[in-house]
């Protein structure tokens, strides 16, 4: 759900909410492309790409204490590095690499320009004040499905931490430096053919198993069509990505919440989500996902910004379970 649920920082984190300081970023210069954007309503850059960073050490995505969020990505034209700043009522982007060019383009989209918080009617009092406190929040769509889908599956059953070194060493491994001047420890991921050529004794290693690592695999080889469903309706582009064995509603879900920004692609099939949602709205920690779709039901197009909204709320059950162990295949 816009973010990997986190024990420790609870719904904060799956929320989808990254704190970026209030700073004054200078321009870096050293060869990018660059671009003015100034938005129709206020932005909040930590809530709207917050969902795009996997972890607190992410080597694909920064945020730096002037302010400024570093992110990068395989374009459809290669590698780039974006950075993305407020300027006053602007925001301001610079870009480096091949893909440069594809990632300036895309900018408003990215920021939610093609969402339409408007359309969005609270019916909780819980729901209602959360929208009230975050009216910045808006739905990323990157355009780009395979750099949401891969660690996705990583996430599949397993905790926070197991799938965030996973992803972090696999791209440190296989991935390339970051384009520009962003410095040393931002990287690009690997190339789809890259993930589909990784060794198995690799994938264990990072503590990945064979069903995660085969998904993953199977995904890389038919990149182009599932990249394709970045244009779809969502009904489409769910059957185009759980035609690949080993991505389900959970995973799809999840992938297309960030690829297309769809405010109605609601996460079932979730360890936690029903129950933090039920809990919120009517007191009830077990909640299943028929509960939970029932108690949404009058969100219906936009079931994902409630969700969101819910989350970002931080009314969450007491723990009355132990944790989910942490484990590390790779170290058997």
């Amino acid at each position: 759900m816009a973010g990997r649920f986190d024990p420790l920082t609870r719904a904060a984190v799956r929320g989808g909410r990254t704190d970026v300081p209030a700073g004054r970023a200078s321009t870096a210069g050293s060869g990018a492309g660059e671009r003015r954007w100034t938005p129709d309503g206020p932005v909040d850059l930590g809530l709207t790409l917050g969902p795009l960073r996997r972890g607190p050490a992410d080597p694909t995505f920064r945020v730096t204490p002037d302010g400024s969020v570093w992110r990068t990505a395989r374009t459809p034209q290669g590698p780039a590095t974006l950075r993305v700043s407020r300027a006053g009522e602007q925001v301001h982007a610079e870009a480096w690499g091949p893909g440069a060019d594809w990632f300036l383009e895309q900018l408003p989209v990215l920021l939610g320009a093609g969402d339409d918080p408007a359309a969005f009617v609270p019916r909780h009092r819980l729901v209602h004040a959360s929208h009230r406190r975050r009216p910045g929040l808006r739905l990323t769509r990157t355009g780009l499905v395979l750099e949401s889908l891969i660690p996705t599956v990583l996430e599949q059953k397993v905790t926070a931490d197991e799938a965030y070194r996973a992803w972090r060493r696999l791209v440190r491994q296989y991935g390339e430096p970051a384009p520009g001047p962003a410095g040393p420890g931002l990287y690009v991921m690997p190339a789809p053919a890259t993930w589909a050529m990784i060794p198995s004794w690799d994938w264990h290693k990072a503590g990945v198993d064979a069903k995660r690592s085969a998904a993953i695999v199977r995904a890389a080889r038919v990149a182009n069509r599932l990249e394709e469903a970045a244009v779809m309706d969502l009904p489409e582009a769910v059957r185009r990505l759980e035609a690949v064995p080993g991505i389900g509603p959970w995973t799809s879900a999840e992938t297309l919440q960030r690829s297309n920004g769809h405010p109605d692609a609601i996460t079932t099939g979730d360890l936690h989500l029903p129950g933090i949602v039920g809990y919120a709205l009517v007191g009830d920690r077990d909640a299943d996902d028929a509960a939970m779709l029932e108690l949404l039901a009058p969100y219906a197009g936009q079931r994902h910004r409630a969700a969101r909204l819910i989350l970002l709320a931080g009314r969450t059950p007491p723990r009355r379970t132990p944790r989910m162990p942490r484990g590390d295949i790779g170290r058997l």
